[in-house]
Parts: C-alpha cells; structure tokens; sequence
C-alpha cells in the first residue's frame, strides 16, 4: 500500500500539473467566474506612478457562454426517452433496465457535463445493499491516477479525494486510496496533513454478511472508469477562452464608456485652486468651480463607439457558438424556419455530439461488459457483447405544419400503392398481394399471415377468386360434369359476395378512395345502382 508520503506527493504533483490547473479554469467559466473579475483599470500618477483607479467605473460582468454550450450538448445528447443499452432479447432486456435505469442516466448527465468542463471524468464501480453493481460520479479534478512504476510497492492504485467539512477553521478533506483489491481510508487537514480514518479502516472492495458469517470480494481491477473529452484530455473551453474574453471586454468596456462619459469632460479656464485633485472634488461633489475674472466652464461630450463595439460584439457571439459547436437561439431568419433550416442550424451541434458519442460508447462498452458478466454468473446465461447494442436518441424541435405537410404525403402515396395492387387483383394471388400490402403498410408479413383466410378456406378460395375476377368458368378436375359445375358456381356467388362487402367495408373505413372502390365492385359485375347504393347509401 501507498504510504502517506508517497499520497501527499502524488496529490501535491497533480493539483499543480497543467492539466489540472486548465481543468479547473473550465469549471471556474462553467460557473460564471471568468477572467474579467480580476479586471483593474490602472493610470500614471503626477509621479509617474502606476496606480489602480477606483474611481473609474470597472464593471466585470461574465457571460456564461460556457455553462450554455456545455449544458446544451449533454441535454440534446440524453434528450430521449428510450432506453440507451438495448437488446432484441425480453429477458435479457428486463436486466439491462435494473443496471441502466433513471438513477444511471443522472450519473450519465454528470459524467459528460464534467467531461466538456474538465476535459475528462469518471465513473466508479460500487455494490449497493443488493450486491448489484452500481455506477457514480467522481470529478476528474479530484481524481489522481497513479502508474504501477511510480509506487514504492509496484502496484497500480487511484486517489480520490474530496471535500467533507470545515470545522474549528480547519478545512478536512476525504482521501480513498483504491487498488485491485482494497480501499484505505485517510483524512486531510488544510490541504497538508494527512492521517489515517480511524473510524473507516480498510476493506475490500465489497463486503456483506449472511447471518453471522461475513464474506469478502474484490472486483478484480480498480474500479474508476475514465472518460476522454478528446485523445489530448482537453475541456470545451479551450477553442473559445479567448473569444469569451474579448466579449467580456468589449461589454464591460461599453458599459463603463457610458457611466464615464454620462456627464462629458469638464473645459476649466481660470480656475482658482491649487491642484487637478482640488478641481476633481469640486466638480465632483460640489457640481461647483470657482474661476477668475477671465474664466470659463465648458462641458465637451464624447461620442460613445457604440456601432463599432455593437459590431464586435455579434462578430465575437458568431465565433462563440461556431467555434463551439453549439446552437445559436438569438441566430434570425427570414420567418419560413422549416424542418430543413431547423436542422441546418443543429448541423454543427451534431457533429459535436457525435464526437462526443464516441469517446462515451468506447467507455459503455466497458460498463456493459461488467453488467453482463454480472448477469451471467448470477442466472446462469451466457449473454455476449453481440446481444447488446446502444442507441443514443436525440430531439430535435420540428416544425409541426412540415410534420403534418410529409404525414400527409405519406399516406397518400401509400394509399396510391394500394390502390394499384387492388387494381392488379387479378394478376396477383392472395399472398403475393397480401405481401405487397403488408410492406406498404410497414406490417411484418410472416408475423400475421396465420390470422389471414386460409388458401384452402371455400369461402375465400384463391382459385375461385381468380376465376370470379377474370369471369372465367371453373373447372373442376376432380368431380366434373354437372355437379363440379354446380360447386364452382355456389363458390364463385360466395366468393363475389366476400369481395363485395370486403371493398365496402373498406371505402367506409377509408382505406379505399371511392373511384378505386367503384373500379373493383365493376369488375366483380355489380350494377352502376348496386354501386351507387353500396357506397353512398350504405
């Protein structure tokens, strides 16, 4: 095990590496503590002198473009409602559900916010009181990761390290020092002394008890699982600091151009005093100044550059959310904003959210390995990585009146595809037309093809029907004469009448257009009135 020399050192070592330090730069933007509040308006006294000027105004205003971009990626990549592990097997589907619930996505929704922040985050694995595996959060600021050839002992390890409380004006901190098998437990005193939790000694990594007896188990590697914002571990804010800076300048600068010059400069000839600060305090407090004979006040105003900083501002917004990958609400169109141009203005949200993607499925893959493992040893399967996928749903707002525009074109050019296949009846037989409904209506074919009439059905005979379509006699090999003739005929009267009331029920249910209703009753040789009854009056 580590010794406390060896966790103050690597503790020490990476709070001051630059990777940490850029990290918590990203949480201080995501937090709206820019840089802008270290902002100080400095001048040359009459002694050449730089002094800070407190009389000036100085707004520091920060705009959290940072905390919008971030939050906007992570919400649009989690914004559906569907599960995100899958698998086309009901059992094993039901178990996916217990690891990947609500619970999980939360964790999920911390885990990418901090990533875009910090550049990287983690997950950690935990046994909760049901022995299931269970994922949490850990900040990535607060995580330290220890290589195997940098310990005294040889063995890998990672420090976690977190706030716990301020007591007596001593700021304690929690340290867990985790290997393949344990987990040691120490508390930090004002970020230097470091000693042993006597009231949390070590242990294993999962411990439960069945009666009196008490079992230990371990998981078999570390249990913190890292996720990369990119190959090179950087936050969001790296392609946009400076951006944000300028816009915060340019801001606070318009703001305090215009609490300065509210008033104008004052024109003093003549003045009876004795220095610039006397005549600074008599303009300033007594709104008053005293001149000689000869004297004169004139109060000259300043044109604010209020266009060229108006300019620069929506230029610096433009590169904010282009160089950001984000979506811009405040960006204008011309009022006809349609499913096209609604997508085109997420073009370059998706591009980040499918970088993103990536880095998170390589991580889930591993989460899903664990589970699954998990899941076979305790109901005795052998479920594999191959029966599992992942699905990422996103939601994008639509234009209801293009939704409403495409579903109506769609069905109307379903129901021409149906009404051809009707027309075609009598080339077709009744599964091949049943087939070619079935796919222009999305319906799986072999899944109700045992609740369709049966070939061998009388009342619905394929060669009957045939016949009666084509008004061809039928001929009926196995009894012939008279009496084959008489069958034929009483199953093409059974036949016509099935069709008939089957073409009418459909016009009223509105799967037939009248004229393809009145097409099909003409060939099975119902009257212009039959017709006109069936369908208007029926």
């Amino acid at each position: 095990m580590l010794s406390v020399s060896e966790i103050k050192h690597f503790i020490n070592d990476d709070r001051t590496s630059l990777r940490k330090q850029f990290a918590k730069k990203g949480l201080e933007y995501y937090e709206a503590r820019h840089d802008i509040k270290d902002y100080k308006v400095y001048y040359f006294d009459e002694d050449g002198i730089l002094q800070e000027d407190k009389t000036k105004a100085n707004e520091r205003i920060s705009h959290p473009f940072f905390t919008e971009l971030t939050d906007q990626c992570v919400q649009y990549m989690l914004s559906g409602d569907t599960p995100i592990v899958r698998s086309d097997i009901p059992e094993l589907q039901n178990l996916l559900n217990e690891y990947f619930d609500d619970d999980f996505k939360m964790e999920l929704n911390d885990l990418l916010t901090y990533t875009g922040i910090e550049g990287f985050s983690y997950l950690y694995r935990y046994a909760d009181e049901d022995m299931k595996t269970r994922f949490k959060f850990a900040d990535g600021v607060n995580v330290v990761e220890v290589p195997a050839k940098y310990t005294s002992d040889g063995k890998a390890y990672v420090i976690y390290y977190y706030y716990w409380k301020t007591e007596k004006k001593k700021v304690i901190h929690k340290i867990e020092v985790w290997d393949d098998e344990k987990v040691y437990y120490y508390n930090m005193t004002n970020g230097t002394t470091i000693k042993k939790d006597e009231e949390m000694p070590e242990r294993y990594h999962v411990q439960y008890s069945e009666g009196e007896e008490k079992y230990y188990d371990t998981f078999g590697d570390i249990p913190f699982i890292r996720l990369d914002n990119n190959r090179k571990q950087f936050s969001d804010l790296k392609t946009i600091k400076d951006l944000i800076d300028d816009y915060d300048l340019m801001s606070c600068g318009l703001s305090n151009n215009i609490q300065d010059f509210a008033e104008g400069f004052y024109v003093v000839k003549g003045f009876q005093g004795h220095s610039m600060s006397e005549l600074t305090q008599a303009i300033r407090v007594k709104k008053q100044v005293g001149v000689g004979e000869n004297g004169d006040v004139d109060i000259k105003t300043v044109n604010i550059p209020y266009e060229a900083r108006k300019t620069k501002l929506e230029l610096d917004e433009t590169n904010i959310y282009r160089f950001g990958m984000g979506f811009n609400s405040n960006q204008l169109g011309d009022g006809n904003v349609t499913n096209v141009v609604i997508k085109s203005r997420y073009a370059l949200l998706d591009l980040k959210a499918n970088k993103k993607e990536m880095q998170l499925r390589r991580m889930m893959k591993k989460l899903i390995k664990i589970v699954l493992d998990e899941i076979n040893k305790e109901s005795k399967t052998s479920y594999s990585m191959n029966d599992v996928y992942m699905v990422f749903d996103r939601v994008v707002p639509s234009n209801e009146v293009d939704n409403a525009t495409i579903a109506q074109t769609e069905a109307n050019t379903r129901q021409t595809e149906i009404n051809t296949l009707l027309n075609l009846a009598t080339y077709l037989d009744n599964e091949t037309m049943m087939q070619n409904i079935c796919e222009v209506l999305d319906i799986d074919y072999e899944h109700i093809k045992d609740k369709l009439p049966s070939e061998d059905d009388e009342s619905v005979d394929a060669t009957t029907a045939q016949a009666t379509l084509t008004a061809e006699p039928i001929e009926d090999d196995a009894q012939g004469g008279t009496e084959g003739a008489a069958n034929a005929q009483a199953a093409q009267e059974r036949t016509s009448t099935y069709k008939i009331t089957s073409i009418i029920d459909k016009y009223h249910k509105g799967s037939l257009t009248k004229p393809a209703a009145t097409r099909l009753l003409k060939g099975l040789g119902v009257s212009d009135e039959d017709i006109e009854e069936y369908l208007v009056d029926a």
